[in-house]
């Protein structure tokens, strides 16, 4: 398991399995949005949801192998890439030493009240740069 910008560790619950014995796929992208929490505070520190500014364009998600209840999953993230207003996040599953799910979610600094995408501010593009790499 390589190291990143940052991860976070979670205890999978009983009821996130599935009748197959493993964490349900659909389980994995609510962790991976929960990893993302430290990116939310760079565009919204205060977490105040009437000023929420970011919106996901959208993700792809692969998975390498089950995730099983009862041993601690690690979610590692980084960003990936950094466009105009927009920038991707890469982020990846480990229990165990083993790399079970990776996705790629691209999300932009958004306006609800215009419905446009805005540029990203050069302090926003300086604290992403800081966790770009794996």
């Amino acid at each position: 398991m390589q190291e990143t910008a940052f991860s976070l560790t979670l205890q999978p619950r009983f009821c996130e399995t599935d009748a197959l014995g493993h964490i349900n796929n659909t389980v994995i992208p609510v962790w991976f949005e929960a990893a993302r929490e430290p990116i939310f505070k760079i565009f919204n520190p205060t977490q105040d949801l009437s000023k929420w500014n970011l919106i996901v364009a959208g993700f792809t998600i692969a998975f390498n192998a089950p995730t099983y209840f009862a041993s601690d999953i690690t979610v590692k993230t980084w960003v990936s890439r950094i466009g105009n207003s927009s920038f991707e996040l890469t982020q990846s599953c480990w229990q165990n030493g083993k790399k079970t799910a990776e996705a790629q979610t691209t999300m932009v600094h958004y306006d609800y009240a215009t419905e446009k995408s805005q540029p990203l501010s050069e302090s926003i593009r300086e604290q992403l740069a800081m966790l770009t790499g794996e």
